[in-house]
């Protein structure tokens, strides 16, 4: 079978399994790990996800809100046990067939949980009331979460991928429930930071995650234990000129050496768009005013 994570441990014990996507962590899916951990008793709690997005069977690419590591490291901090199954290896199953050959057989699932939205199976056949049917004909119990709105809109990765993209960070961070962040690898820059007074770290975003509005925002810093306010420039940096987007943090009072690690930065607000100054004594001078404003934006978090 296509499992990638240490199957073997399950086989002598009851698993309580959560399906979806859980391509961003956001409070939809919360709600779905939630109850099933809720009501996991003796049994262990499983995540089951797939390696590829669904969706890329029908031709679209949707970038991803997290990392496939950063998504795990959280789920095991709770205790879950995440599967990942290859999308091609099973989206040729029948909805009876996946809840057959994987739910029943392979996992040994006594309860599953799922959200109001969910389907499964080929050509996505099955949906909440379809998993419903055939798990309770083999004695498993469904758990299907209801939908969660946010200020009255439905909270979905879709949505939260469109208000990242229009840098609306306040329904980004609602919906998930906590602040958009990254923790990519530090890179050496062209160093230009550290002439202007604002020495900043340089990191680049995978090519499979989506990458916010271009723009200047207020954030935060959390690395060697602590926080720090900060100002974030994602984009190309028209003053100076690059190909390749990336983002750029000012972190205010720290004094050391990144490169190389990986510190996590969390947008709370879009401040301004990029902008192509006249001169490097102009782009500092505006660095300088955006730090201002993003330390006192960055007060409540710290």
């Amino acid at each position: 079978m296509p499992f990638v994570y240490n199957l073997a441990q399950l086989k002598q014990q009851n698993t309580v399994v959560a399906l979806g996507n859980f391509d961003g962590l956001h409070l939809g899916h919360r709600a779905v790990i939630d109850q099933m951990l809720d009501a996991a008793g003796d049994a262990v709690p499983v995540v089951l996800k797939f390696r590829e997005h669904p969706a890329l069977s029908e031709g679209a690419k949707p970038f991803l809100l997290m990392s496939e590591e950063d998504c795990e490291k959280k789920l095991r901090e709770h205790g879950i046990l995440v599967l990942t199954y290859d999308y091609s290896a099973v989206c040729f199953l029948s909805p009876e067939e996946f809840v057959e050959q994987i739910l029943q057989e392979e996992l040994r699932a006594v309860t599953v949980s799922c959200g109001y939205n969910y389907r499964f199976g080929k050509d996505a056949a099955g949906d909440a009331d379809t998993l419903r049917s055939l798990c309770e004909q083999r004695g498993i119990k469904v758990l299907v979460s209801p939908e969660v709105r946010w200020q009255g809109e439905s909270v979905c990765s879709t949505a939260i991928r469109k208000a990242l993209l229009r840098g609306d960070m306040e329904t980004a961070n609602g919906m998930l429930g906590d602040p958009y962040s990254y923790d990519y690898t530090v890179v050496l820059g062209d160093q230009r930071g550290r002439l202007l007074g604002a020495p900043t770290i340089n990191q680049f975003f995978p090519e499979n995650l989506l990458i916010p509005r271009y723009g200047v925002y207020a954030s935060i810093v959390q690395t060697q234990g602590k926080t720090y306010a900060a100002v974030t420039n994602i984009g190309l940096r028209p003053t100076i000129g690059h190909s390749k987007p990336r983002s750029e943090t000012y972190i205010k009072g720290f004094r050391g050496d990144l490169y190389g690690k990986n510190p996590k930065v969390s947008l709370l607000k879009y401040i301004r768009p990029e902008i192509k100054f006249q001169s490097l004594e102009h782009l500092g001078a505006q660095i300088a005013a955006d730090a201002k404003l993003a330390e006192q934006i960055a007060e409540a978090y710290l």
